[in-house]
């Protein structure tokens, strides 16, 4: 597995816009754009970072949803970290063979879980 760099960072928040706020008007980050995804029951807001990648503000439209859920068990903070990796099916075969536990496997995203990466979500992200 060669990991290459950070993609980007998903922040989970209560209230998107306050949200927007903390990262636009007090950080003085640039917003890219927002999107709803009705499929995964969050608002989002899409800060990109002058040296690549970005950082996601979430907000959850449903409380089922997987970050309504995390918002309501641990609050506000750091959701996932995405690692760009250079081939996201090889590195699923590494860490298999080492008992890492994943999420999603199979399917358009990929995870590390939560309990095989210290307490953080770590999405493998293709390099691009």
């Amino acid at each position: 597995m060669a990991v290459k760099g950070v993609d980007h960072i998903v922040v989970r928040v209560n209230d998107i816009d306050e949200g927007i706020a903390t990262y636009r008007d007090k950080l003085g980050m640039t917003l890219e754009r927002t999107a709803e995804s009705d499929a995964l029951g969050i608002k989002q807001a899409f800060f990109p970072f002058d040296t690549g990648g970005f950082l996601e503000v979430v907000a959850p439209t449903d409380p089922e949803s997987a970050v309504g859920r995390a918002v309501a068990s641990r609050g506000e903070g750091i959701h996932t970290v995405a690692l760009e990796v250079d081939d996201v099916d090889a590195t699923v075969k590494d860490l298999e063979a080492q008992g890492v536990q994943l999420i999603g496997v199979g399917g358009p995203q990929v995870f590390i879980h939560p309990k095989s990466a210290h307490g953080v979500l770590v999405q493998l992200s293709p390099k691009a």
